[in-house]
Formats: C-alpha cells, structure tokens, sequence
C-alpha cells in the first residue's frame, strides 16, 4: 500500500499495515489501537480485536524486531466477563505502563459498560496472566495512561472526561493506591474553531520520560462536513510537576494520508496507543490504529523529536488552570 506521506519526523515502515484481521489465527472484524512494551527482549502489542458483533477484547502479538514475523496468543488476555459489567460492551484501547515500584505492568483500558465508556485498570508481568484492579474512573471517561513513577508520593494518570457541554480535554488525577483517585486537574485544553485539535483531544501514548521531561503524544478530532479527521501532536510536561506545560504542538506530526489509513471501518484516523522510546539507540517505534481497522507502525528519532519539542512555542499558560484564574473578574 502507498504511503504518500513522504519524509517527515515520522516515518511509516514499508511494511505497513503490520497487523490485518487477516494476520491472525482468529475471526476478526479490525484489529487496531494496541498498547506496546518491550518484554525479554520482544516487542509486545496488546490488540484491540473487534470480532464480528461488534464487540472488542485484548489480545496479545509478540515479534522479535517489532515489525515482522508476529506470533498471537490464540486466546484474549482480557475479555468482557460476567463479572464485570462495566465490560459488556467490551475491552478497548489499552496503554501499558510499567511500574518499576511494583514490578509490573499497568494496564489503563477502556471498559465499555451499557451506560458508557470508562477508564478501568490491570496488572500483569508477563502478558500471560492479568489481574483486574476495575473501574477508577466513571463514564465518560477513556484515553488514559499511568505514569511509571510516582509524583510526590501519589500515583498519576493522564485521562480525557467527556462532559455534556463543553469540548473534551486532558486531566490529570492522583492516587495514593491505585484504586481512589483525586484532585482532579485540567491539563491540556482542546482548542477553539479551525484547529486540528480543536473540541475534542485525547491522550495517546503513556508518557515516555525523556531527558526535557515527560514527552507526550495526543491525538485531536477536528470536526469536517465529512467527518472527523484524527491526528496527532506532541507536548511537554514538567519533569517534577506534570502539570506544567512546558511545550506544545500546533501543527500535527501524523496525519492520515496513506490508503490505509483513510479507508476503513472509521476514516480518516491515525490513533496511536503505543510506542518504545529508546534515547539511548536513538530509536522511537510508534503503534498506532489506522482507520480503525488495521496496525500500522511509524518510526523516528528521538533526537529528532526532542529538538522539534524544542522548537515548538511555549504555551500561553503554563497550566490550564492559570488561564482559567485569569478569565475570572
């Protein structure tokens, strides 16, 4: 397939897409939006699965380079269980985190219960075996991720509340334990108007932490006469207080251009969940969803990622609530 993208900081792999519904040993619908890890060696991918009603589980693929010669579990390592009603619509769009303190993974996946989605979390060592945490946010909430240490004391995570008025934005909350969560922070506002990541923005990737800070991805829903168009940009947060923002994107880094990405169950979408950011080779692998229904991957250099945040302009308030407090008589 074309990738008419041509040279950019990201580059698709001539492999793309990596990962069909006709790639794996099961019935499927799409196959998109995976979590990634590096796990003995492998690079690890925790797949959204839509099978043919509609409804999603995880499942997992490992490679030994990241691009080829995928090897999938038969069966999902999370699944919509009785036990669970907050999953009976189904288990989406995971991002792992590891957590050096617990020497584990982190799941944050959206579970999609019959009265909305919301953010759930679960554990694991090996992507073998998973402990369910549960639900830690309501409905509706999804695009959330863990950051691997903890910020004076508390556990952190990113997430995207969609409220009834208003557009949807990235917050941030705090836990000592994992399970009750708390002084919740508006972090990233969607913009206004004609932008491409105005109304509507989510967290892509768990934050990778670099040696500016907390290097973030976030995709934005810009709203066309034909739908929308989800792209992706890059921001910074302070290393120590991730609610600074200290850099942000106003042009996207992806878009959807190749035909795989524009044609599908849901046009027009580049969704990345998952990336391996290795500064020391230099090396970012970047997993994304095309069009919601294949795997595609991009490649850059960190380096190069680095001075681009570098280069971006600061924003006008440090933190979202700053601008609020000015707004105010």
């Amino acid at each position: 397939m074309t990738d008419p993208g041509g040279d950019s900081l990201f580059v698709r792999v001539p492999a793309n897409p990596i990962i069909t519904p006709a790639d794996v040993p099961y019935t499927a619908n799409a196959v998109f939006n995976p979590g990634a890890a590096t796990v003995d060696g492998e690079t690890v991918l925790l797949m959204r699965v839509e099978d043919k009603r509609g409804i999603s589980s995880l499942y997992v693929a490992r490679s030994d380079d990241g691009i080829t010669g995928w090897r999938f579990d038969e069966k999902p390592l999370l699944a919509p269980v009785s036990t669970h009603p907050e999953e009976v619509w189904g288990c989406e769009d995971p991002r792992l985190t590891w957590l050096p303190e617990r020497e584990e993974w982190a799941i944050s996946y959206t579970a999609y219960s019959n009265r909305g989605p919301l953010v759930s979390l679960a554990m694991t060592r090996d992507f073998r075996e998973v402990t369910r945490l549960g639900p830690v946010m309501p409905p509706d909430d999804k695009d959330a991720a863990l950051l691997p240490n903890r910020i004076d004391g508390r556990w952190a995570m990113i997430h995207r509340p969609a409220p009834i008025y208003g557009g949807a934005h990235m917050w941030i909350s705090y836990s000592p334990d994992l399970r009750h969560w708390g002084d919740h922070t508006l972090l990233i506002e969607a913009r206004d108007g004609a932008w491409w990541d105005a109304r509507k923005i989510g967290l892509g990737p768990p934050p990778a932490l670099v040696s500016d800070g907390w290097l973030v991805m976030y995709h934005g829903a810009h709203t066309t006469a034909a739908g929308p168009i989800y792209r992706v940009g890059l921001a910074l947060l302070d290393r120590d207080d991730p609610t600074v923002v200290l850099r942000r994107s106003e042009e996207w880094v992806l878009g959807p251009t190749a035909s795989y990405e524009r044609v599908g169950d849901v046009s027009k979408v580049v969704f990345p969940n998952g990336w391996v950011v290795d500064e020391a080779s230099d090396r970012l692998m970047l997993y994304y969803g095309a069009a919601d229904s294949v795997i595609g991957l991009a490649t850059a250099s960190v380096s190069d990622v680095l001075r681009h945040v570098d280069a971006m302009p600061q924003p006008m308030h440090r933190r979202a609530s700053d601008a609020d407090r000015v707004a105010r008589p």
